[in-house]
């Protein structure tokens, strides 16, 4: 990239070439041949405009662009689909909640600082605005987070029937 300040005899150049009626491509490629330098059509158009010369006018023949194909009226085209889109409507029928599953232990309620390693981790409270976070604190499982109960409640019945089974190495199965 060559800096802006152009020499003299390439703003001659430039205007020279310009009253020629060449493009600024042109004049760009024409100066960087005469005087070795790597200008581009956008830092001739630049100097022009700065020295006065000119921008992008055109002359008078020049072809005009095609007009753009018009764009649809969304209003009609809402208008049109409106007796569809009652159709599509989805209708919602009350669904009896599920019954949450529990774990039946009595939480300990430490908070963050009092934990110890083996304690249990599952969390309680903190639902509602400047509610306080505790912990259960039970005794955990080995390799969990959790106490057994609370493990259980997290991954579900019969996930893990016991140690034994969640250590064990299960052939892959091919459905």
């Amino acid at each position: 990239m060559e800096s802006t300040e152009w020499a003299p005899e390439h703003s001659a150049a430039l205007t020279e070439n310009l009253a020629q009626g060449m493009s600024y491509s042109e004049i760009a490629r024409t100066i960087n041949a005469k005087f070795g330098t790597n200008y581009s059509r956008n830092a001739a158009l630049g100097r022009a405009k700065r020295m006065g010369l000119g921008g992008t006018r055109r002359p008078a023949n020049w072809a005009r662009l095609p007009p753009r194909a018009e764009q649809p009226n969304l209003c009609k085209v809402r208008e049109r689909y409106a007796a569809m889109s009652r159709w599509f409507v989805p209708v919602f029928e009350p669904v009896e909640s599920p019954k949450l599953r529990c774990a039946d232990v009595d939480p300990r309620h430490l908070s963050l600082l009092e934990l110890e390693s083996g304690d249990c981790h599952y969390p309680y409270g903190g639902d509602e605005e400047g509610e306080a976070i505790t912990f259960c604190g039970r005794a955990r499982r080995e390799g969990s987070s959790y106490c057994e109960a609370h493990f259980r409640l997290t991954c579900g019945p019969g996930a893990f029937p016991s140690a034994a089974d969640a250590t064990a190495v299960r052939p892959l199965e091919v459905a």
